[in-house]
């Protein structure tokens, strides 16, 4: 469909790191598992900085778990918006933390890992199956927390988990 074209072409553009075909995204699944590779490396490298300070002001992140079950039974417009709330207190977080890590190998992941969910949420915005588009007064499951790594760990399980499936059943759809 045109407009699945639009959402991956939109994404491409916006991670800029694999100079695939705009179905590539969905369509081939070796490119979510680079994005699950990626995340996991991200949250290797974060483990790996020396002192990381303990956030003064808490992360708000999604908690991100689910069963396989209720994923099944939900539409792809629920599945979708739920992980626009999900990237949305993720990118918040990265954002908020970005501003007290002042240690420059936090600092470098925690940037990484900004534009990569932000890359996500930008492309999950640019495509809708109901009228209307994507408002920001979701209210996902979300828990406080001061560790940087804990943004790492949530973006990582949102990548291998809501966005892998979700991925799989875009392809279900927009790959026949």
């Amino acid at each position: 469909s045109p407009l699945g074209l639009l959402l991956l072409t939109s994404f491409l553009l916006h991670v800029k790191e694999d100079r695939a075909s705009p179905t590539r995204l969905v369509c081939d699944n070796r490119l979510i598992q680079k994005y699950i590779v990626e995340a996991k490396d991200m949250e290797t490298r974060v483990g790996q900085c020396q002192a990381l300070p303990a956030l003064s002001c808490p992360a708000v992140l999604p908690l991100v778990d689910f069963t396989f079950q209720q994923w099944k039974s939900k539409s792809n417009e629920t599945k979708r918006r739920e992980i626009l709330c999900d990237l949305a207190l993720l990118v918040g977080a990265a954002a908020g933390a970005q501003g007290q890590v002042r240690e420059e190998c936090g600092a470098r992941q925690l940037s990484q890992l900004y534009r990569h969910a932000n890359s996500f949420f930008l492309l999950l915005q640019t495509f809708s199956w109901e009228a209307g588009h994507w408002e920001p007064s979701c209210s996902p499951h979300s828990m406080e927390q001061t560790h940087v790594t804990s943004i790492f760990l949530t973006y990582r399980q949102l990548v291998q988990g809501k966005l892998r499936f979700f991925f799989d059943d875009l392809a279900k759809v927009l790959c026949k």
